[in-house]
């Protein structure tokens, strides 16, 4: 026996428990992220709706990227929730700074050939070619082949990733950071493709 008398636990308090009821459990989130971008992919594929792909396109203006990094920012690059994550902060970043993408892209495709193919960007490359091509990347979502869109994505930020070492203006981190992302891409077009075929 311990010479220590009983003591109750200490409670935490009733605001304690509010706090937690009015939080967000990550793990109900990440399921409601993944569930979201399988019902786009897969949903928007077996639709063949022009509509759809024009909304898809425009998902960033109208639920905002706040909303879309609460739910998918955290995922895997080579899961859905994770690859349209990139996709959709690739185009909010070309329409953001259109003449800078446009600049580092012409930099960096004489670069990457094979890249500016898959790529398919208008020659010359000027901002508002970048963002018809960036747009169009989002409406294959909607067109069936999901896989294609990553690739074209992936080979984009490639070019843009080369564009920017040739500059020489950006930092090692961001170009890096560019390269990153192109790879991640690749990876989850190739996840995409077994996924298809499995």
């Amino acid at each position: 026996m311990t010479d220590r008398p009983h003591h109750r636990p200490m409670t935490p308090g009733d605001g304690f428990f509010a706090d937690i009821a009015g939080g967000t459990d990550p793990a109900r989130l990440r399921e409601a992220g993944d569930l979201a971008a399988t019902v786009l992919v897969r949903g928007a594929r077996d639709a063949q709706d022009p509509a759809l792909a024009e909304r898809i396109v425009h998902l960033v203006e109208n639920e905002g990227l706040e909303t879309l990094a609460e739910v998918w920012s955290g995922a895997p690059a080579d899961t859905l929730a994770g690859s349209l994550w990139r996709l959709f902060l690739l185009r909010t970043w070309v329409y953001a700074a259109p003449e800078r993408v446009s600049a580092e892209y012409q930099a960096g495709q004489r670069r990457v050939d094979v890249a500016r193919v898959v790529a398919g960007v208008a020659d010359p490359p000027g901002p508002d070619e970048l963002r018809r091509m960036v747009d169009d990347v989002l409406r294959g979502i909607a067109r069936g082949d999901f896989a294609v869109t990553l690739f074209r994505a992936a080979a984009f930020a490639r070019i843009v990733a080369a564009g920017r070492a040739s500059l020489g203006a950006s930092s090692h981190e961001e170009i890096t950071r560019m390269l990153t992302l192109s790879e991640q891409l690749e990876a989850a077009g190739h996840e995409e493709i077994r996924h298809t075929l499995g």
